[in-house]
């Protein structure tokens, strides 16, 4: 695969050239660039497979970047510290990232990932729904959330999930018409994206819609029972929190 990494910071950019040469095999980088705008030429310059880009950058960030260009054949592989509105924005289009400083496992992980969807040719629908969500600016109000699958990925309307149940690495999505769908994502990064759609973590393994609470039941110190008649346990941890999120008296 032939990569471009464009970051603004020298000790990023030359300590992630040193992994992906040292870890990655599979990558040829075409061009290392220090903004967006270099980043832009060496995109149509080079016809890269894949980009390292960096969510962060001063004057124009990566995000920014994406917007400008004319179309996007290639996968890319966001680098970032820390930018809540980017982290955002890539995980509820279930985009790879990876955190700094890098951790190669996570590196390697991501890599694969990517050669795995260049070597199958498939359309990238995260990428443009990632792209959708930044020109029209609806991350904050965004309303579906895709749900990457083995063969392809779900984009789910957020009011339609019930209830979320964590097991390990996956998380088991309940839906209002009956489907439940399974996704390689852990309950608390599926709580990350929608504690502020007014979901609740009630208990280690579950991740409730507090518009689908029926009732607070009092059996076994506390169990939420929800409008399909499922009842959810409530951890004596959470119960404080979960009774303030439904606004009952402590």
């Amino acid at each position: 695969m032939k990569a471009i990494i464009i970051d603004d910071e020298l000790n990023n950019r030359e300590n992630l050239s040193f992994l992906i040469k040292t870890y990655c095999e599979e990558v040829q980088i075409a061009a290392v660039c220090e903004n967006a705008d270099s980043g832009k030429l060496a995109i149509y310059q080079h016809k890269p497979d894949l980009v390292f880009l960096d969510i962060q950058m001063p004057g124009k960030s990566g995000l920014d970047l994406l917007k400008e260009l004319d179309g996007i054949d290639f996968e890319i592989i966001f680098v970032t510290a820390f930018d809540q509105y980017g982290i955002q924005a890539v995980k509820f289009a279930a985009l790879d990232y990876l955190l700094k400083p890098i951790d190669i496992e996570e590196l390697k992980k991501a890599v694969h990932r990517a050669d795995q969807v260049l070597k199958q040719k498939k359309r990238n629908t995260q990428l443009e729904y990632l792209i959708d969500l930044l020109k029209n600016d609806t991350v904050k109000r965004t309303k579906r959330i895709a749900l990457p699958l083995q063969n392809e990925t779900i984009y789910v309307e957020i009011d339609e999930i019930i209830r979320c149940e964590g097991s390990n690495t996956y998380t088991s999505f309940f839906l209002s018409s009956g489907e439940c769908i399974l996704v390689c994502r852990t309950l608390k990064e599926c709580n990350e994206l929608l504690a502020t759609y007014g979901f609740i973590r009630s208990h280690q393994s579950h991740l409730v819609n507090g518009r689908f609470i029926k009732s607070w039941l009092k059996e076994d110190g506390g169990t939420l029972l929800l409008k399909d008649e499922t009842k959810i346990p409530v951890s004596k941890p959470n119960r404080e929190r979960v009774k303030n999120s439904l606004g009952m008296k402590i």
